[in-house]
């Protein structure tokens, strides 16, 4: 079995989210190999990072422990960090674990890309959208070894250590709308942007474009959302 391969490109309107293309494994021989390319992308003050896991066969407790880990930092920063295509299996333990209330997925990189577009106040529907390989072409490679030869389960949670104000944007959304069927989207809006969410000042066009992706744009959606909780 290959170890770990990562390319970095950047896409979106502007060009300037970071997308790294993972392929391999993620297990605690390779995870490293993932955290330094996440610094790295940190220290260039690139925060928009989307990562696309649809070649992964295989991630560990330790290979979600670095996407925890440095997610939190890069939040600190003012970005975020979404992961993108990840197959059945790996998507069973992302979910079993809880890290889908952590890290934001996607089934495609085009509703990743248009996610961070929307929230920084881009129209999305003008804008050119694009990939372009990085500027020095990096490619991580980590070395080759043995496969195990079984299938590995990862354990354990550390999804405990995140707090409500370090939560997705969409999952924030979510929670208040469906705590709050019939609350309007700019009282939505105003919540967010409270130090229990993380002071997130946000235009009720751009709460409206998340709540419609979520099926929950209307009063009504909200509401049969919630008795169905």
């Amino acid at each position: 079995m290959q170890g770990v391969k990562i390319a970095v490109n950047f896409v979106g309107a502007w060009l300037d989210i970071a997308l790294i293309t993972v392929t391999g494994y993620v297990d605690t021989t390779t995870c490293q190999e993932v955290a330094k390319v996440l610094q790295d992308l940190v220290r260039q003050k690139k925060m928009q990072i989307i990562a696309d896991l649809g070649g992964i066969t295989y991630i560990s407790s330790a290979g979600w422990g670095v996407f925890v880990g440095e997610i939190k930092n890069i939040r600190e920063k003012g970005g975020d960090l979404k992961v993108v295509q990840m197959n059945p299996e790996v998507y069973e333990v992302f979910e079993m674990l809880e890290f889908n209330r952590i890290i934001c997925s996607y089934d495609t990189l085009e509703e990743a890309i248009n996610e961070f577009d929307i929230v920084r106040g881009i129209d999305i529907t003008q804008a050119r959208q694009g990939v372009k390989s990085s500027a020095a072409g990096r490619v991580y490679t980590s070395g080759n070894r043995a496969a195990a030869g079984r299938k590995r389960v990862a354990t354990g949670s550390i999804s405990d250590k995140i707090s409500l104000r370090e939560y997705p944007l969409n999952e924030k959304v979510k929670m208040i709308a469906i705590e709050n069927p019939f609350w309007g989207i700019r009282r939505i809006c105003r919540q967010l942007n409270t130090d229990k969410f993380g002071n997130i000042r946000l235009g009720w066009m751009q709460a409206y474009m998340i709540l419609r992706k979520l099926n929950l744009e209307s009063k009504e959606k909200r509401y049969r959302f919630h008795r169905s909780r």
